[in-house]
Order: structure tokens, then sequence, then C-alpha cells
């Protein structure tokens, strides 16, 4: 990556205290604007990426940068995992994650705790499977969160990142960078209280070394039999990993 894309260009703030910043202002409008924006596309493409975990059959799941929970919701509905438990750096995303958790009477088999994606406060080891949904796009440093996960997955245990990606066909690519770049961040303004949000969002995605970058960083910290399975024409791609 050649500079960092943060939210919020003219603030001395580090990318991480941004993004926390945004999502904190977006949170609750955050699930609608998702669905949404996606048509409701980004259901379909979670269930893909949780299915890559099948037949790992993960006992002990940590979802990283979890957000308001819909990933670990749908993950524990589809592989009946003993417990997952989510991180965020974004206290309000969570504290929509919490409400869900409490209304769904979840509280013993999910629970989420601030966290920060580069220093995971858990120890080596103690993982079967990390995901991350959306969420890599967002780390300051994407390597140092990487090895990060690496470290607290058990050793055989998968990770699975589902991000978006750049599809390089005609039309796909053009009629994808037209919605991401113009009609994305005017949605985003209508409903939402940061407009910014939303435009940090295609800059974030232009900016992310998708595909082979990717699974190239993927190895050099240290996960096996990493693979890319890109999604609807390349608009978003699942990674998987092995320690």
């Amino acid at each position: 990556m050649s500079k960092t894309i943060t939210p919020y260009q003219n603030e001395q703030a580090t990318k991480k205290e941004q993004v926390a910043d945004m999502f904190n202002n977006i949170s609750k409008t955050y699930d609608f604007l998702n669905h949404f924006m996606s048509l409701g596309i980004d259901i379909i493409w979670r269930k893909k990426a949780i299915n890559e975990l099948k037949q790992d059959q993960p006992k002990l799941i940590l979802d990283v940068a979890t957000g308001t929970g819909d990933f670990a919701f749908e993950a524990l509905s589809i592989l009946k995992p003993e417990k997952i438990i989510g991180v965020d750096i974004s206290r309000g995303m969570l504290d929509i994650a919490e409400q869900k958790i409490a209304k769904r009477g979840l509280g013993d088999k999910f629970e989420v705790k601030l966290g920060d994606s580069e220093k995971l406060p858990f120890d080596a080891d103690g993982f079967d499977a990390v995901t991350v949904a959306y969420g890599v796009r967002n780390f300051e440093n994407l390597e140092m969160g990487l090895a990060d996960i690496n470290r607290v997955l058990k050793p055989g245990g998968k990770a699975v990142v589902l991000e978006f990606s750049k599809p390089k066909a005609f039309p796909i690519k053009q009629l994808y960078n037209f919605y991401f770049n113009y009609i994305t961040p005017g949605i985003g303004k209508l409903f939402s209280k940061d407009s910014r949000a939303y435009s940090y969002l295609p800059e974030s995605v232009a900016a992310f070394p998708d595909g082979k970058n990717f699974v190239a960083l993927m190895d050099k910290v240290g996960f096996k039999n990493t693979k890319c399975r890109p999604l609807a024409f390349g608009i978003c791609s699942i990674y998987t990993g092995i320690k």
C-alpha cells in the first residue's frame, strides 16, 4: 500500500483512532445502510465465507472487527460453535452488538469486547478459527494485524477473511466504480450523519492490496495453504489460510 487512507484527511489522529470515531458516528445506521447499499447481497457473501469453516467445525471462534455482530450471529447459526468472541475498536458498534445479543438471548454463546486488531487481547494458540468480514482494509498496519491473527490461532486453525476487491472485467469494473464512487457516498450522506464515512469506503477499497497481494501478505506472516476465492465477478473475495 502506498499511502495510508484515513476517514478524515485533515485530522492529526491515527488511522485507528479515526476509524473508531467513524464507526461510532455511523453505528446506528450501519446495518440498514449495509444491506440497503448491497441490495442484501452482503448476507449471501457472509454465508459463503462462513461455509469455508463448515468442514473444520470450530468450537471457539474469534471474530475480528465484529462491528454490530452480523457475521458472528450468522456463524453461530450455521457452524454451531461453543462460543464466539467478537472484538472491535468502536464502542458504538459494540453497543449495538450487545443489544442484539441480549435481545436474542445469546449471552452464553457470543460475547464482545473492545480490542485492537493489531494487539489482540488474547493468548497465543487459543482459537480454532478467526474470521474478519469487511474489516482488514481498516487495519492501520495490515501485516501486523494478520500476524496477530496468526498468533492467536491454534496450530492447524483457519483464518477466513471476507473483503471487497476490485473487479477487472468490463463492464463490471466500470459499473462497480461508478456505484462505489458516486452512488454510495450519496446514499451515505442521505441516511448517515457522517457522509465522509461513505467516501472513505471506496477510497479504502481502492488502496487495499487485494487478490494475489493479500495472499502474499498472508504467506509472509506464516499462513499455509492460502487461497483467494473471488465472488460476484471480483467485487468481493474470500481469503483463507491455515496456521
